[in-house]
């Protein structure tokens, strides 16, 4: 009986609890708090990383099953058929339901197959982006002749004329010190430098065609020496899933491509790191993104403060980072924040970014210009390849994708609707009876394709214009497009200031046809520079990002 009536007291206290805890909490008593702690482990050691306070949390479960009934959509944006690639899907860091409609991402997973292919690849593909922006930009960050440029030009954009002067200054600001006694990897990279600027004179090549290289014998030379003399040192220490986790697929792709293959390489990498030229920081800002970004922060200093405690681990292990302050290291990262992360601790390293902002504190001859790449199905990353020859792109202009930033909405104000029937621009492409055209035909079958800025700079389309043939249109002030100092991006791509818009068309068709056609055969021919292989290949997009981190070392000698 006392046994009962025992039994009955609690479960009137764990009713009465259950109550007041939802109706009043709800449901949160036993929930995480903001100030509580939790551990992140790099290398065997763990660290308390607190999440920064004040940021509401979003139940994904609800949220999920809320997208997939608006959407119908539980599998990833694909372009062609291939039933064979299987998808979960997953919704990101999402503050509210309208930054939600632009959240849906999706990840491999064995156990389940796609419901339904879609072709609009790149339009849902940026809508991945995450939308929240970051307190801190890098304004005060620009160095004394970015900002006489930006002074001196009327419309407070750095040329791409501008940007080469810009790189050539930094190549002649680097005074050669006096060594008592230069170590054998300096002799190494002294020697390189003058090799280049004093190269064989090179006038036919048959992989490389001259007009696309701002000086090809240079180019032809460093890039030999990289094959036959670079070392890198890759540091092993770092957890997954920050380091040592290439994520390959995606609009990130690159930074988990380039990991993937400069690990497996056996040419470049060094196990002693006495030899080595270069030192690898081995992290994903995907990754770290997605470990320890608390949503609706809107901060990122724990994502720093994390890569400050790597630096702090490998710099009490090893002597390498202290003796040049970093300058010999390296990190290639591809998210939109990647900048604002590194900037702090990791300034003085040279920083591969998709994110290559001159506005933002891009360094020249420091800093490289990374390739944003779209992978959809990594085991065929070149599926698709190619487009319609000249004589069968019928189609001016075209874009189609999410409105992010201010720029996109202006593009589509000023062109869409069907305003002009040259100028195919949507925010989703409409469909229509009969057979509608995808994303990729559209690509495939227009002359140009226009690469606005979305939320930054950077954006796949460029490199997706170039695998698809068509001449890219590059819209975005202050952009520095990837291999910069080897390639002349204006031998095959067209550039537009972003107030000019409105004048879009009248640019467009000023090229004559006789350019337009010598235009889009050099895209096929720089093709190659932007493609990756299952196994690298001379001159793809693994070599050339190598080539531009190796050039920058090679001049900071």
């Amino acid at each position: 009986m006392k046994l009962l009536r025992f039994a009955g007291v609690v479960f009137i206290f764990i009713s009465a609890f259950q109550f007041v805890n939802i109706r009043y909490y709800g449901g949160d008593i036993f929930s995480l708090s903001s100030q509580d702690e939790f551990l992140v482990s790099i290398h065997g050691n763990t660290e308390p990383i607190r999440p920064l306070s004040g940021p509401e949390r979003v139940n994904i479960s609800s949220l999920r099953a809320t997208e997939e009934e608006r959407t119908g959509l539980e599998e990833d944006y694909v372009t062609g058929n291939d039933t064979n690639v299987s998808v979960q899907s997953h919704v990101e860091d999402a503050k509210d339901k309208e930054a939600l409609d632009s959240l849906l991402e999706t990840r491999s997973s064995s156990n389940e197959s796609y419901v339904d292919i879609v072709e609009d690849a790149d339009t849902v593909n940026e809508n991945n982006r995450n939308v929240e922006t970051l307190e801190n930009r890098a304004d005060d960050n620009l160095s004394a002749e970015v900002k006489r440029v930006m002074n001196v030009s009327n419309s407070g954009v750095v040329s791409i004329a501008e940007m080469m002067s810009l790189l050539h200054q930094s190549r002649t600001s680097h005074v050669l010190s006096k060594m008592k006694r230069p170590s054998a990897v300096d002799q190494e990279l002294l020697y390189a430098r003058t090799q280049i600027e004093n190269p064989p004179v090179v006038k036919n090549d048959p992989l490389l065609h001259g007009p696309l290289y701002w000086n090809l014998s240079m180019f032809k030379r460093s890039y030999e020496l990289m094959e036959t003399k670079l070392k890198i040192y890759v540091y092993r220490e770092g957890k997954r899933p920050v380091f040592h986790k290439p994520v390959l697929k995606g609009i990130y792709a690159s930074e988990g491509w380039f990991m993937k293959q400069l690990k497996a390489n056996k040419t470049f990498v060094t196990k002693n790191p006495r030899r080595a030229h270069l030192f690898y920081l081995p992290f994903s800002s995907k990754m770290l993104e997605d470990t320890l970004y608390v949503p609706g922060s809107h901060s990122d200093k724990n994502l720093v403060k994390f890569l400050k405690s790597y630096l702090d681990l490998i710099s009490s292990k090893y002597h390498f980072w202290n003796k040049t302050g970093g300058s010999d290291h390296f990190l290639v990262s591809c998210h939109d924040w990647a900048p604002s992360e590194t900037r702090q601790y990791m300034a003085n390293c040279i920083r591969a970014l998709c994110n290559s902002d001159v506005s933002e504190g891009f360094v020249f001859g420091k800093d490289v210009a990374l390739p944003e790449t779209t992978i959809l199905v990594p085991r065929r990353p070149l599926r698709a390849l190619g487009g319609k020859p000249s004589s069968q792109r019928h189609i001016l202009a075209f874009f189609a994708g999410g409105m992010h930033g201010y720029l996109r909405p202006l593009l589509l104000q000023t062109w869409g609707g069907n305003r002009d029937p040259d100028m195919k621009i949507f925010s989703e492409i409409p469909k229509t009876k009969g057979k509608n055209k995808s994303y990729m035909e559209y690509m495939k079958s227009s002359k140009y394709c226009i690469c606005p800025k979305g939320h930054e700079v950077n954006s796949p389309r460029v490199v997706e214009a170039l695998f698809y043939e068509c001449v890219p249109v590059i819209i975005s002030d202050n952009f520095v497009p990837p291999f910069l100092e080897v390639i002349n991006w204006e031998s095959f791509a067209v550039f537009v200031l972003e107030k000019d818009i409105p004048d879009l068309k009248n640019t467009l068709v000023s090229i004559t046809e006789e350019r337009y056609r010598e235009m889009q055969m050099r895209v096929k021919m720089v093709q190659k520079h932007f493609l990756w292989h299952s196994k690298p290949e001379r001159f793809d997009i693994f070599h050339m990002i190598l080539h531009s981190i190796w050039y920058n070392r090679v001049f900071q000698t």
